[in-house]
């Protein structure tokens, strides 16, 4: 059975941050990680207030309440990020 990316549900059951990194645990077991550099608020977050992130009652968010951000997961897990990789983060 074929699935189209529309119909794809992407939900996350956890979420934490590590050293500036975000990342994800997905219903279908995969972990995905971005660094907070990649959305402005996060990116101009303090490491307390990055720490105090949440999961939308149904996981298909991740929520900031103390900066007031909210970023989809299908958003994350699609790439879609507000700003370029961090130069410090591209390999050599």
């Amino acid at each position: 059975m074929n699935t189209s990316p529309d119909e794809l549900d992407y939900r996350a059951i956890r979420a934490w941050v590590i050293d500036r990194m975000v990342f994800v645990e997905l219903t279908d077991g995969r972990q995905i990680g971005f660094p907070a550099d990649r959305f402005r608020r996060l990116h101009d977050a303090s490491d307390e207030q990055l720490a105090a992130l949440s999961l939308r009652p149904s996981g298909a968010a991740l929520r900031w309440e103390n900066i007031d951000e909210d970023i989809s997961v299908r958003g994350i897990v699609e790439g879609r990020f507000q700003l370029p990789l961090p130069t410090d983060r591209i390999a050599a």
